[in-house]
């Protein structure tokens, strides 16, 4: 029998909740591209519940100790002697989302003996180191798709946010306020700019669907060009690198993983090279920018304004400076974590474990690691180092 270590974000301030906004989900069966949505066995949980927290467990536990499994669950995660450290050294799968990630360092990798698993339910699975996945034969699975749609929703909110001045005007009218000229002195209208995307897969494509019929001009870079019907589609014009993109775009989306060829791609020369006044989102991974570069490009005018919902690390100090930097529009990691999104990656974490228990193929699109080397969805998305 298994040990599960599942390391989710704590419950709402006011406790789990008892009731929810709505009684219903919408049905989806299928994502773009015709890839069905998790087809756990079961599911132990109410699509549209609280699943992500710790009480909300993904909906396992009556599955896994039904099955003779041990789970523990915990948000105990960074400090030294944290409740994450003291049971992974027997563990034998851990689960954890990128939104509260459990990072498995090489150190961390190679004190857990019995590790043979990583789950992210969600999305990204950067917070494992992988070439110590790949050195000590550790599976290491996601849930593909299961949240896509939700974070290109939230680029366009984000954008609109952004462009509109929406967040100041409605702390405006928070404050008791009517005064019109401070909410509209930086507000513009998103019809007619230039939007690019740093990556055009599931969600950078979904980011590009979702803002064409506001009558922007399309732009991407993607180390694979889409097919030349879709560009014909949705009027895209593709560029070789994000330096050859940016300085055309009045906003540019971050939709790329992390990997060594991203890490810190958008730095004080890249920024230099955006137009001025421009607009930086980023829901990929935090470090793809430079922190301190974004907050000086701000200060002085170089962007017009950031927003994103990925911080490093995660969960960001309250000292952040991006917490404090002008004109910024930041969640706490939440675009992928919607309700709707927890019932999908719940399913598929579900999924991938009924698979490894019983000795079946893990979905090719829900693997990074296996077998000791990037494969699936890993080999097409990230690169190692070694």
């Amino acid at each position: 029998m298994a040990k599960v270590l599942c390391v989710l974000y704590d419950d709402p301030t006011d406790g789990y909740p008892t009731s929810y906004a709505r009684d219903d989900l919408p049905v989806i069966d299928h994502y773009p591209g015709g890839q069905s949505t998790p087809t756990p066995e079961a599911v132990d949980f109410t699509p549209g519940h609280l699943l992500g927290s710790v009480s909300g467990e993904l909906g396992l536990r009556a599955y896994l100790e039904g099955a003779g499994h041990t789970l523990v669950v915990t948000s105990d995660k960074d400090d030294e002697g944290s409740v994450f450290d003291r049971e992974l050294a027997d563990a034998d799968i851990v689960i954890s989302q990128p939104f509260w990630p459990a990072y498995l360092t090489p150190e961390r990798i190679a004190a857990a003996k019995n590790l043979k698993l990583a789950v992210t339910a969600g999305i990204g699975s950067d917070h494992v180191d992988l070439d110590a996945a790949v050195a000590h034969g550790v599976t290491v699975a996601e849930v593909t798709y299961s949240n896509s749609i939700s974070v290109a929703e939230h680029v366009v909110m984000m954008t609109l946010s952004l462009v509109r001045n929406y967040l100041p005007s409605h702390q405006v009218v928070l404050d008791g306020g009517w005064n019109i000229a401070d909410c509209v002195a930086r507000s513009y209208d998103l019809e007619g700019m230039h939007v690019g995307t740093v990556a055009a897969g599931r969600i950078g494509l979904a980011v590009l669907r979702r803002l064409a019929p506001f009558d922007v001009t399309l732009h991407y870079t993607d180390r694979y060009r889409l097919p030349r019907e879709t560009e014909g589609e949705l009027g895209l014009t593709w560029h070789e690198s994000a330096a050859d993109m940016v300085p055309h775009c009045d906003v540019v989306t971050i939709n790329a993983p992390l990997h060594p060829e991203t890490e810190g791609l958008f730095g004080d020369k890249l920024l230099a090279q955006m137009k001025r006044g421009a607009y930086l989102i980023n829901t990929a991974r935090a470090r793809i920018v430079d922190r301190d570069a974004v907050d000086r490009a701000l200060r002085a005018g170089q962007l017009a304004g950031y927003a994103g919902d990925v911080w490093f690390p995660q969960p960001a100090p309250a000292d952040h400076p991006w917490r404090t930097m002008p004109h910024h529009g930041m969640t706490p990691h939440i675009s992928g974590s919607s309700l709707s999104a927890q019932a999908r990656y719940a399913a598929g974490t579900r999924e991938i474990l009924e698979a490894f228990f019983a000795g079946r193929p893990i979905r090719d699109e829900y693997l990074i690691v296996d077998g000791g080397a990037l494969a699936g969805t890993g080999a097409h998305s990230y690169s190692v180092t070694k």
